[in-house]
């Protein structure tokens, strides 16, 4: 193992040792020197850990206690039920429908120091019996012990000798500092490389109610776990030195009068090595009466020596206890934009790279930045010359080794390389690493984040607060840039991009030309490198970011020291947000479109919809259609006889005086009205076209069109305001009428296009009318379509935009145009099929439509 990140404890390894077996033998080996802290064991040092085979592979630790007996945990060989998403990780094994794993499946491997190639010195033995406790059933509730009977005794020696075991009266002192062996992960995720030497590290044991304190604060996904009776912690608050993955079964050994005890079985664990997570053990002790009872009758068995009257001395008392909270290590700025882990890298002969100090010994960069050694197995001939720049460093760093991502010729995404410094940097002065994301972060939605130089990238155009961006959602993210029908990954589950939106518009005329950014996103004060983009030279800031999370496997391999941090928020907000599977609506050759999720931020986030402003006397309704393009209706933008375009503002992203969470105000001069020329001189429907373009986010989207008639299986709405002061979004459901009942209840008064609409009950009255609301309606694939703007004066009566399809796309060019299948095409009917005693003048349209519906049945 290694002391640095997130190392997880391996399980014991064994050595034999001549001579007949006495109480006075156990935990005695032989004299040798052992490493502090995740290392290397040396052979003989822990002769009694032994390895668990199955499927001819090592899967769990155990330790001798006595010649035919090993002690180990029980859910190496148990069905244990599901256990909590987020990484409790009781370090598993073989499960089997809840029934115990036959014994003749596995192998007992003693006095084993390095599991690659022979054994040399090693002898194996069969397993007879598996026991484990009667009230045992999954790690989180206790009982986490198994007893394994050898078919026949144990072979000791110099490298095999049994372990002492704690009387039920034994009392370990809080603080001592024990040891823990196994063969497991060095790491989360990353096996123990070859040769597979037995590994140990030091761990403090930590007293019930200091372990509970650390374990009552919310970690990811506001886990907390309650301590069980029977339970031991070990590890220290920092974290970084604890037991891991293949460590379960494995002994937690304390020396006490020069013997070493077994206080305990490694069980279970929150991630490995993780902050505020110490590993959680079977303790010894409490099960004396039963191990003595399972063994009975078999000689020797285990030992059970009094503990030295000098370890019981000095013992504190549980209440004394002091709970220490560690606090991260990583991602301190004293202010945004000075960020003490910003690395330069100089390499001769090209422009310096930014990149991030993510260890004392490692820095994170672009791997772009070394075009010629992305996939050269040979170390850059010029290595001597690289050159690193810290903050607040007098001397650039030298640069040992570079180790570019093993996806980073072909992959975007995976566009990284490490530079591993000669000689660490001392993190108590002014560098400090940033902290980077495990695979299962989630950053909220919401989240304050800003952007950092990243590769070969100019400095910010313009002011600092350019730099400042907000995260979006998941599903807003992955729909609006991904690829329709694709499923939202949920909370835990690596993202596939993050969002950002900036809190402030493009300043007209800056352009960010060559200028690369990660995405820095700050929880609880603390900043974590999210994403990283290269982006092309586009004069924009990035949209998306290619999300970190899935390579923090890769760096802490690669690192063994790389700061790695639990999330810190973890607060859905009084809304939430959806976590049940999510797939993405259709998109257009042209994006995405017409996105909305349910429900709605405060009920009132319509991102299409426009305030236009015309000469400071009236405000009209428009749709965006296109990012440079809003559809109103004539009547309202432009006067009756005028013939000049008047000054006219648009805004997208308000409502009214209510601020919208993950949403900001654009704003844009119109410059220009087109209208159809082939419906006369007032045509029912103007396209205003903008002064500059409007980015997508849940601010400013635009809406789906469509060539035909109302989608099938559509639900339509007039959309509006019930205030025209006020401007607070509203929606008014609604059903299309046919043709023919449109026909019959407008009969020779309307042009052709015109659509006709019946409001459900109570709902007439909740748009004004003044403002020219627009018709919508959502498909069934989850899409909003512009169906139509409303006729002047009217609440029932709408210009249909099918029909402008060709002037629209001719005009626009963006427009996000659904394809024509799945709407219905109504015929024309004739007037005939109106009865006589219809006419508008008949009654309101309800009570005119009630009679007409009537009609066929009268006639009858």
């Amino acid at each position: 193992m290694s002391q640095h990140l997130l190392l997880r404890l391996v399980i014991l390894a064994i050595s034999p040792i001549p001579g007949a077996f006495q109480d006075s033998d156990c935990g005695r080996p032989e004299p040798s020197a052992r490493i502090v802290g995740g290392s290397d064991s040396q052979p003989g040092t822990w002769p009694w850990q032994v390895s668990l085979h199955h499927g001819g592979g090592h899967i769990c630790g155990g330790s001798l206690i006595a010649p035919s007996w090993v002690l180990s945990a029980a859910h190496c060989f148990v069905t244990v039920c599901p256990l909590p998403r987020v990484h409790l990780t009781p370090f598993p094994p073989r499960r089997r429908n809840g029934t115990l794993e036959p014994a003749a499946e596995w192998s007992v491997v003693l006095g084993v120091h390095s599991q690659d190639g022979p054994l040399d010195g090693a002898h194996v033995r069969a397993v007879a019996a598996i026991l484990v406790p009667d009230n045992y059933s999954s790690v989180e509730r206790g009982a986490d012990v198994a007893l394994l009977r050898l078919a026949s005794p144990a072979r000791l020696g110099p490298s095999v000798r049994p372990v002492c075991l704690p009387r039920s009266s034994h009392r370990f002192a809080h603080g001592t500092a024990c040891w823990a062996t196994g063969w497991g992960d060095v790491q989360e995720e990353d096996p123990l490389p070859l040769p597979w030497v037995l590994q140990e590290v030091e761990l403090r044991l930590l007293g019930e109610a200091a372990c509970q304190c650390l374990y009552s604060r919310p970690g990811p996904f506001n886990l907390t776990f309650q301590l069980l009776p029977g339970m031991l912690c070990a590890g220290y608050p920092e974290g970084r030195r604890d037991t891991c993955q293949g460590d379960s079964g494995g002994p937690l050994v304390c020396e006490e009068g020069g013997r070493w005890f077994q206080a305990g079985i490694t069980s279970f664990g929150f991630g490995c090595g993780r902050r505020n997570r110490p590993g959680v053990f079977t303790a010894v002790a409490p099960y004396e009466a039963w191990i003595r009872e399972q063994v009975s009758g078999s000689e020797p068995g285990p030992a059970f020596p009094t503990q030295p009257p000098e370890a019981q001395s000095g013992l504190p008392e549980p209440m004394n206890e002091n709970c220490t909270i560690a606090l991260p290590e990583c991602g301190k700025a004293r202010r945004p934009g000075a960020w003490p882990w910003e690395a330069q890298v100089m390499v001769p002969g090209s422009r310096p790279c930014y990149g991030a100090l993510v260890s004392e010994s490692w820095v994170l960069a672009p791997a772009s930045c070394f075009p010629g050694h992305i996939s050269s197995d040979r170390p850059p001939s010029d290595l001597d010359y690289w050159r690193v720049q810290l903050p607040s460093r007098p001397r650039a760093e030298q640069v040992a080794r570079l180790v570019p991502h093993e996806n980073a010729s072909w992959d975007d995404a995976s566009n990284l390389a490490l530079l591993q410094l000669r000689a660490p940097v001392n993190l108590s002065a002014a560098p400090r690493p940033v902290c980077l994301p495990h695979p299962e972060h989630y950053f909220l939605p919401g989240s304050r984040c800003r952007l950092a130089r990243w590769g070969r990238g100019e400095p910010a155009p313009g002011a600092s607060s350019l730099l400042e961006a907000e995260l979006l959602g998941a599903w807003w993210c992955h729909c609006l840039y991904g690829r329709q029908g694709a499923s939202v990954p949920p909370p835990g589950e690596p993202p596939q991009a993050l969002c950002p939106a900036y809190q402030e518009e493009e300043v007209e005329g800056s352009c960010w030309n060559y200028s690369h950014w990660s995405l820095l996103c700050r929880e609880e004060g603390t900043w974590f490198l999210a994403g990283i983009r290269d982006f092309p030279s586009d004069c924009l800031r990035p949209r998306v970011f290619y999300p970190l999370q899935t390579h923090g496997p890769w760096i802490s391999h690669v690192t063994r020291g790389a700061y790695l941090e639990d999330q810190l928020a973890w607060d859905w907000g009084p809304e939430g947000e959806e976590t049940e599977a999510q797939t993405c609506p259709p998109h257009t050759e042209n994006g995405a479109c017409g996105l909305r999720p349910e429900p709605a931020l405060m009920g009132v986030l319509w991102p299409w919809l426009a305030e236009v402003h015309v000469a400071g006397e009236r405000v009209c309704a428009g749709i965006l259609v296109a990012p440079g393009w809003v559809l109103a209706a004539t009547h309202c933008v432009l006067r009756p006889g005028s013939t000049t375009v008047p000054y006219i503002e648009v805004y997208l992203g308000r409502a009214g005086a209510s601020p919208l969470p993950q949403s900001h105000q654009v704003s844009r001069l119109v410059i220009s009205i087109r209208l159809p020329r082939h419906l006369g001189l007032r045509p029912p429907l103007a396209l205003l076209e903008l002064s500059s373009r409007v980015e997508p986010s849940p601010s400013a989207l635009p809406i789906c069109l469509h060539p035909g008639g109302t989608p099938l299986g559509a639900s339509c709405w007039v959309l509006g305001w019930k205030d025209p002061q006020d401007r607070v979004p509203v929606a008014a459901a609604v059903s299309i009428l046919t043709p023919r009942l449109c026909h019959c209840l407008y009969q020779g008064l309307l042009p052709p296009g015109t659509l006709c609409v019946l409001y459900a009950e109570g709902q007439e009255d909740r748009c004004e009318v003044t403002s020219a609301p627009p018709l919508l309606c959502q498909t069934e694939g989850g899409s909003w379509v512009l169906v139509g703007m409303a006729v002047r004066g009217s609440r029932e009566l709408f210009a249909a935009t099918g029909p402008e399809e060709a002037w629209i796309s001719q005009t626009v060019g963006e427009a996000p145009f659904l394809p024509p299948s799945g709407f219905p095409h109504w015929l024309t009917e004739g007037s005939d099929l109106c009865p006589p005693d219809m006419a508008r003048a008949s009654g309101s349209p309800r009570a005119a439509l009630f009679l007409l519906l009537l009609t066929p049945l009268i006639q009858g």
